[in-house]
This record gives structure tokens, C-alpha cells and sequence, in this order.
């Protein structure tokens, strides 16, 4: 049963983030971004069928200066996919990189001794596209979603050297948009756009030990069986989905311009939908169990912090550029100006950091299970990074 409350997002609030923005890309959409475990390093696609690896420099130092990157270089191409790359993470322990791609293949990016990027195969068997990709917290598999109403959890085979997938297919009835795993490494969370969000057990025997009971299954249940299912308050498929830092917590994004919450300390079987005004947001995170980030095409990060068993919108985090001056006078002036210039190519330019709808959010820093600093990436070539005050 979903609870439906509605708000009218008015952008007015005071900003609560600092960004910082990098122009890695010209011209060109950061469709996927993932950092390494001490963030010195970034992986992007830009839109295509390679993986660009940056590095941050100081930047005073020579590389620096002869870059238009602000502190960052790029340092390694990863060429091994046929078509547009959807997905990258990067393991923070092992320092692997998974890919998954338009071309039905997914790679185990390794650093070898040569300092160089070697894949390793993954068996996917899908038919139709992949189009995202999360390791498990444990760093033992990661889960592929895919146009083929399939989601794959793979896992290392030493004896083969390569990555096999077993299938998760049961209620799933159009393409796979999204997956987070919980803190456990047990459940899948799954959003599609068939206006579903559901939670999986994905526990693989040999694998994996055996599902502790928690609040969201009394009893543990085998792989691929549903343990939940949730469907929107209106029609909309669900573009980003994401569990709360302790795991209790689970909330996802919407086409229908929708933000679900289900808090299962008080009811792992009924969730609240938060329906905005405006644009809908593409990606979502958690800060901490009590506040998410959303973005999308509104172009701006926004805060919403739970009340109750709902989240509710709390501010914009996207600090608006100053007017110079007010008034009557300034005002007429001002227009008279515009008309004179016939609107120029300057006055396109949003009254936002980013300049086009943001893609996807990643955490960048945390303090005592907080996070502090994040991560957006964007259809205008940007990766922004933000700083909580």
C-alpha cells in the first residue's frame, strides 16, 4: 500500500552545498562515473564505447598547468566494449573496475604490474542490453541489469579465470534500469520500467553464508525469490533505487517526478511516494537513514529528510547566482539591453551549476556514517563535487 503525499518544489530555499565543478568532457554527456577507494582517481564514459581514467594532480605542478582540467589529467583509455558503456563501479578494496555496455557484455577491469588495464571476461547471457552495474559490499559479486528482463549476479570461477552470472527473472517484465545491494550483501534492490521497484534475496550458496533474519525477511529465503514489491503512486518507471546506510531503509526515483520511501522498522510492506511539481529526478542516495539526495532533470541537487514514515523536500543545495542589482531602474535597463543583443548565446546559460539534467550521484566522503561529500555527474560533460556546510 503506498501513502500519496503532494508538495510543490519552489526553488527559494538557502543552498546547504558547496560545488566544485570539473569540465572533464566538451560537448559531450558523462553518461556513468565511478572513483577509486581514496578518490585520486575517476572512471567516466563519455557517452560512448570508452572508459576515461582521470587522476588528480597538484595543481601546481607542471602536468597541471598544461591541463584545462583544473588538477586533473586523464591517464588511462579502456577499449574493449563495441557500443555505449551505461555503467561503471569501482571496487574500493580489490581495485576492480566492472563495466557493462549497450553490446550485451559486461568486463572485470584489473591494474596489472605494468600499470596497465587488462579485462577480464564475464558470461553474461543476456540478449538484449546491459544497463547497470553494482558490486555487492563484500566485493565477492556484482548484479547486471539488463534489457532482457534479467538481472545477472556474477561471480569469480578461479578455476575458468572468468566471471559466471546466475539469473534473476521472477516478476521482472521490462528492462532493468537500476540495482543497489544492501548493506548485507544478500538482497537486491531492483528498479524497472515496468513502475516496479522490488527486493530480492541474492544469496548464492558456496558463495555467500547463509541470510541472517533481519527486518526486511523473518526467514531467509533462496536466490531470486521476491521479497518484496512495490509499484508507484502513478504510472512511471523507476530510474535509480537505493538502500539506506544500515540497511533498513530503502528508496527509489521516479519517471512519474515521484521520491519513495519504505521504512521497514516500522513496516517493510508499505511505502510513501512524495509527488513533486516538477521535473523528474534520475538518481538517488542517501546522505544517512534520515536524509536523501535527489537529482535530475530540474539540473539540481535537492535534500528531503524523513517525517515520520515520509520523506518530505527539505532545500536545494544548488547555491543561485547573485543579481547585481535591483530595482525599477536596473530592471528596465536590463531588458532593454537583452532585446538590444537580441538574446545572445550568454543569456542560455541556466541559473544552475550544472547546465543539463544530472545523470547520476555517487557518495565521495563520510564522516561517522554520514556523508559529507558527493558526487554528480551530467549531460553537460560536468562532474561536480559537493560539500555538505
Amino acid at each position: 500500500m503506498a501513502r500519496l503525499v503532494f508538495i510543490h518544489t519552489i526553488l527559494v530555499k538557502m543552498s546547504t552545498a558547496t560545488p566544485e565543478p570539473i569540465q572533464l568532457v566538451e560537448a559531450l554527456p558523462v553518461s556513468c562515473h565511478s572513483f577509486n577507494a581514496d578518490r585520486t582517481q575517476v572512471a567516466i564514459s563519455p557517452n560512448n564505447n570508452i572508459v576515461e581514467i582521470f587522476e588528480k594532480v597538484n595543481p601546481s605542478s607542471v602536468i597541471a598547468r598544461n591541463s584545462k582540467l583544473k588538477g586533473w589529467v586523464k591517464i588511462h583509455e579502456l577499449k574493449e566494449h563495441d557500443q555505449r558503456i551505461t555503467s561503471i563501479d569501482w571496487a574500493p578494496k580489490t581495485n576492480l573496475i566492472v563495466t557493462c555496455a549497450e553490446d550485451r557484455n559486461a568486463y572485470v577491469w584489473k591494474l596489472t604490474s605494468e600499470n596497465t588495464w587488462k579485462p577480464g571476461l564475464v558470461v553474461l547471457r543476456i540478449n538484449r542490453a546491459a544497463t547497470c552495474v553494482k558490486w555487492s559490499p563484500d566485493e565477492k559479486k556484482f548484479a547486471i541489469g539488463s534489457g532482457a528482463r534479467i538481472v545477472s549476479v556474477c561471480y569469480f570461477q578461479e578455476e575458468n579465470d572468468w566471471w559466471v552470472a546466475k539469473h534473476i527473472k521472477s516478476g521482472i517484465r521490462s528492462t532493468v534500469t537500476s540495482v543497489a545491494w544492501h548493506s548485507q550483501s544478500t538482497m537486491l534492490a531492483v528498479g524497472c520500467s515496468d513502475f516496479c521497484a522490488r527486493i530480492y534475496s541474492a544469496a548464492i550458496k558456496g558463495v555467500d553464508s547463509k541470510p541472517e533474519a533481519n527486518v526486511w525477511a523473518e526467514k531467509p529465503k533462496s536466490f531470486g525469490n521476491v521479497l518484496h514489491e512495490y509499484y508507484g503512486v502513478s504510472d512511471g518507471w523507476v530510474h535509480d533505487v537505493a538502500f539506506s546506510p544500515s540497511g533498513n531503509k530503502f528508496a527509489w526515483v521516479s519517471h512519474s517526478s515521484s521520491i519513495s520511501l519504505v521504512d521497514a522498522t516500522q513496516d517493510p510492506t508499505k511505502h510513501t511516494s512524495l509527488f513533486e511539481k516538477s521535473l523528474p529526478k534520475r538518481a538517488i542516495e542517501f546522505l544517512d537513514d534520515e536524509s536523501v539526495i535527489a537529482a535530475g532533470h530540474d539540473n539540481v541537487p535537492c535534500l528531503y529528510k524523513q517525517n515520520g514514515a515520509a520523506l518530505v523536500f527539505d532545500s536545494v543545495l544548488d547555491q543561485p547566482q547573485k543579481v547585481e542589482s535591483s530595482g525599477v531602474t536596473s530592471a528596465m535597463n536590463r531588458f532593454k539591453q537583452m532585446d538590444m543583443a537580441s538574446q545572445t548565446k550568454k543569456d542560455t546559460k541556466l541559473n544552475s551549476t550544472h547546465q543539463n539534467a544530472i545523470n547520476q550521484i555517487s557518495k565521495y566522503e563520510e564522516s561517522n556514517g554520514t556523508v559529507t561529500k558527493f558526487a554528480t555527474s551530467g549531460q553537460d560533460g560536468k562532474l561536480v563535487i559537493w560539500t555538505m556546510n
